[in-house]
């Protein structure tokens, strides 16, 4: 049977505080804003009336993302699973500390970071071991949902992913192929927007459908994560 696809649609979190007070988060959690809970709202709306109830929905284990999840689950009815590896970069030490704060102390980290270095900021993750983690578990997924819409006969089956900013650049870049740390080149991924791959298999090709799609105005967009 040829290949059906699966298309995986990727949701940043809502706006946290420390969105808010440019720190860096990483896999610590600073809990939604009102404006952030807002957003999630809007987003669960778009998302239902464009993809409707969808055959699985992931999210980080992290509460901003897992929170931004929840009124979409209420409009399908559904449930989530929650996956670790779809958890932001972890910055070791640079988390909670904010970016004047981080420039000022790590300069040197932070030009070569800037210029391309693949660095473990704060002793914590490189991109390319979050791009690691992070397909694979989309790979599951797809493989998971691809399965079931074989058995359904349809042509398509949707996973819907609520995770993080570095998360869904490191996705977009693997889709396309562009090697690490490529993902630098991507513009940074605003609160509550949607990213579109359809994922070929393991085989591929995968598409890049939709990046970056906003959902809500003054959505926020940062590169700490």
């Amino acid at each position: 049977m040829t290949d059906p696809g699966v298309r995986l649609v990727l949701v940043r979190h809502g706006e946290s505080r420390w969105n808010v007070e440019d720190r860096y988060q990483g896999q610590e959690d600073s809990g939604l804003t009102e404006t952030g809970a807002t957003q999630a709202e809007v987003v669960a709306e778009v998302l239902a009336s464009r993809f409707g109830a969808a055959g699985l929905v992931l999210s980080s284990d992290l509460p901003r993302a897992r929170d931004t999840a929840e009124p979409y689950l209420r409009r399908i009815g559904g449930t989530v699973r929650e996956d670790a590896r779809l958890r932001e970069i972890n910055v070791g030490t640079w988390t909670g500390r904010t970016r004047a704060e981080v420039a000022a102390a790590h300069p040197d980290d932070i030009a070569a970071f800037e210029g391309g270095v693949d660095i473990a900021r704060g002793g914590g993750e490189t991109y390319r071991e979050v791009r690691k983690r992070v397909w694979a578990a989309l790979d599951e997924a797809a493989a998971e949902t691809n399965g079931t819409v074989e058995a359904a006969a349809e042509a398509t089956g949707t996973v819907v992913v609520f995770t993080h900013g570095g998360p869904i650049r490191v996705a977009t870049a693997e889709a396309l192929g562009v090697p690490a740390p490529g993902e630098r080149a991507f513009a940074p991924v605003l609160n509550c927007s949607y990213t579109v791959i359809h994922h070929g298999g393991p085989d591929g090709p995968h598409v890049l459908v939709a990046y970056n799609a906003p959902t809500t105005a003054g959505s926020r967009s940062t590169r700490v994560e």
